[in-house]
C-alpha cells in the first residue's frame, strides 16, 4: 500500500504517495488530476520497483506552492528536477501522461541528469501543446476573472464527469474524478497555481524540447493509445522517428488516462523497459 508523504523543495511542498523498494520510477500527471491517476500502475510495479507518484502543481493539488514559484513548463521541470534532488533519486525512470508528459520533454531536453529513461503515455508533443479545443485555455486564463471563469464549472459534480469522460474508456473509481475539481473551485491560492500552469501552455516549449533532443539516442519508450482525438499517434510516430533511443508500443483499447484504462498492460511495458531490479 501506498504510502502518504510531502517534502518541502524552495517552490514550496509538493505531496507524494511512495510505495515499494528498487529502481526509481517517478510518475508525472498532467492537468487538472493527481498523483492517483497512477494507482493502477503503482499498485502493478510495487512489488519490484520504488514507486513514487506525487500530487504536481497542475491545479488538482491540496496543497499550493509559495506565491512566486514559476509554473511554466520549464519552470515545473524544474520542481520536477528538485523533487529528485530532494528525493537523491538518481538514473530514475520517469513516466509522463497528458501535460505532464510535456514537461517531461522538457525535464530531460534541459535537466536530464538525474533521469536516465523516460516513459511517455498520450501527451502533448511538438506543436500539439494544448490540444486541439483546449487551445484557448492559455488565453481565457489571461483575461481578469479567466481563471474563476475556468474553475466555476467543475464545482458541479455532474459537470466534472462529463468533461473528463472523453478522456477515459474505463469509468474511474467513485468521487476519484469530482475530487480533482475541488481545489481549484474552493481555494485562491490553488486557482493562483491553475492559472499559471495554464498561461503558461505553449507549443514553443515543446517544440523547443523536441529540437534538442532530435537525433540524440536518450532511452525513451513511448506506450500510446492508438485512435486518441487528442493526442493521435502521428505525434508519437513523430517523436519516435526523431529520438533514436526510441521505442513505440501501442497500447490498444485505451483514451488519453492510459493510467485507468490499460495499468496492467503499461506496467508490463515499463517493467521491460525499466532496469531490472
Amino acid at each position: 500500500m501506498a504510502e502518504a508523504r510531502e517534502v518541502r523543495l524552495p517552490q514550496g511542498t509538493i505531496r507524494y504517495r511512495e510505495a515499494g523498494s528498487g529502481p526509481p520510477i517517478v510518475f508525472v500527471h498532467g492537468y487538472l488530476v493527481d498523483g492517483r491517476l497512477w494507482d493502477g500502475v503503482v499498485d502493478a510495479l510495487s512489488d519490484r520497483f520504488r514507486c513514487i507518484a506525487p500530487d504536481w502543481p497542475m491545479g488538482a493539488q491540496q496543497v499550493a506552492l509559495e506565491p512566486d514559484a514559476d509554473l511554466t513548463p520549464p519552470g515545473v521541470a524544474s520542481i520536477i528536477e528538485s523533487f529528485l534532488e530532494a528525493l537523491d533519486l538518481r538514473d530514475v525512470t520517469v513516466v509522463g501522461n497528458d501535460s505532464g508528459g510535456a514537461m517531461c520533454q522538457v525535464l530531460v531536453a534541459r535537466r536530464p541528469a538525474r533521469v536516465g529513461r523516460l516513459v511517455l503515455t498520450n501527451c502533448d508533443t511538438h506543436d500539439n501543446f494544448p490540444p486541439g479545443i483546449f487551445k484557448a485555455l492559455p488565453r481565457l486564463a489571461k483575461l481578469p476573472g479567466g481563471v474563476t471563469m475556468l474553475a466555476l464549472p467543475f464545482r458541479v459534480p455532474a459537470i466534472t464527469r462529463t468533461a473528463f469522460r472523453p478522456f477515459a474508456k474505463t469509468r474511474p473509481p467513485a468521487g476519484l474524478v469530482e475530487s480533482w475539481a475541488v481545489p481549484a473551485g474552493s481555494d485562491k491560492a490553488i486557482r493562483r497555481d491553475l492559472g499559471k500552469v495554464t498561461r503558461g501552455m505553449d507549443k514553443q516549449y515543446t517544440l523547443a524540447a523536441a529540437e534538442r533532443l532530435r537525433g540524440s539516442e536518450f532511452p525513451l519508450l513511448l506506450a500510446w493509445a492508438p485512435g486518441d482525438r487528442f493526442f493521435p499517434i502521428a505525434y508519437a510516430e513523430r517523436l519516435a522517428a526523431e529520438i533514436g533511443g526510441a521505442k513505440l508500443v501501442r497500447i490498444a483499447d485505451s483514451a488519453t488516462f492510459v493510467p485507468f484504462d490499460q495499468p496492467a498492460h503499461l506496467a508490463t511495458a515499463i517493467a521491460d523497459f525499466a532496469p531490472s531490479p
